[in-house]
């Protein structure tokens, strides 16, 4: 219902209006506006984008752990941010001459963009050459040799965010082509709005950026299960209905353990040894027809006898010890 003004309140603004000027009434108990402008490209919540923090800073700590056995030297990846913005805008932000590796996710349309910062680039080839990663090189545009460096890198990095990304769903991450200029590397219109996941790379005392951008105009497949309730439960899909000792078990069966066969010892001297002819016998302390010790990492599992099965030499099991 429109408020009724009294007689004052009427004359007042009669008088305000003849002098040109206006009057506001004292509004009290009400919150400030606040502008927003409509045209920000939040396709993606602020839950899901915590999801997507948490799957990139596990991708973070495996980068990290590959760098570091490739460098030989101390180095940390972690999340800066993650945010969304134009197209427009982050292609502003990209420097010139740059290092850019257009990337995609197989059977789907969603395109990225995998941008070191050029130091971080000569850093990372100085280091996979062998330097100490000081070198200075004055022109930090990106030679075809040292592309095939990063290589390396890059195909790693596709490797671990398709681990990274399993919680969600098998996205097979691929490198598509090598760019050095933003102008070339056109994933999606300007007005689109894109998803930047900026990572902080420190190699010994000095910080590196790299940059992840992708495309989200065909994100919604993946959206739909991108939330924090889904993640905090969800498990790789190959591993759907099995328990945590199933999966843990299933993977100890592919790992490898060093087995060692002993047949026997025996002491001879050094000159003997430096005698020694094609065709010389070694006395060893075991008969031929005793057991023979079977260790794993220098511990006696079992014992065994030595044969032939198929023209190939093996040992049958007789006893377990463990």
């Amino acid at each position: 219902m429109a408020e009724v003004l009294n007689q004052q309140e009427i004359d007042n603004l009669l008088n305000n209006v003849k002098s040109g000027t206006e009057e506001k009434p004292e509004v009290t108990g009400q919150k400030e506006a606040i502008p927003f402008d409509f045209r920000l490209p939040n396709r993606i919540s602020k839950n899901q984008l915590r999801t997507i923090m948490n799957i990139h800073e596990n991708f973070a700590e495996s980068f990290s752990s590959f760098l570091v056995s490739k460098l030989q030297t101390l180095v940390t990846a972690t999340v800066a941010s993650v945010d969304q913005l134009y197209y427009s805008e982050y292609v502003l932000s990209v420097s010139n001459p740059s290092c850019l590796f257009t990337v995609g996710i197989k059977n789907t349309d969603i395109k990225g963009i995998l941008e070191f910062s050029p130091e971080l680039a000569l850093a990372l080839v100085d280091r996979l050459l062998g330097g100490n990663g000081e070198g200075k090189k004055e022109a930090k545009v990106i030679t075809p040799i040292e592309q095939k460096v990063l290589n390396v890198v890059v195909e790693s990095i596709m490797v671990n965010l398709k681990k990274s990304w399993s919680v969600v769903d098998k996205l097979e991450f691929e490198v598509d082509r090598f760019e050095p200029d933003i102008d070339f590397a056109q994933i999606t219109s300007p007005n689109e709005s894109v998803l930047l996941i900026s990572f902080e790379i420190m190699i010994s005392e000095e910080t590196h950026l790299m940059n992840l951008c992708l495309a989200t105009f065909s994100f919604d497949a993946i959206l739909a299960k991108l939330s924090s309730q889904k993640f905090s439960s969800i498990r790789p899909t190959d591993y759907q209905g099995s328990t945590s000792r199933e999966v843990l078990a299933r993977n100890l069966l592919y790992a490898e353990l060093p087995l060692k066969i002993e047949f026997g010892k025996s002491t001879i001297s050094v000159s003997e040894f430096l005698s020694l002819e094609v065709g010389d016998i070694i006395t060893l302390n075991k008969k031929l027809n005793d057991q023979c010790e079977i260790k794993m990492e220098d511990k006696l599992i079992c014992y065994g006898r030595p044969g032939i099965v198929n023209k190939r030499k093996a040992i049958k099991v007789t006893k377990k010890l463990i």
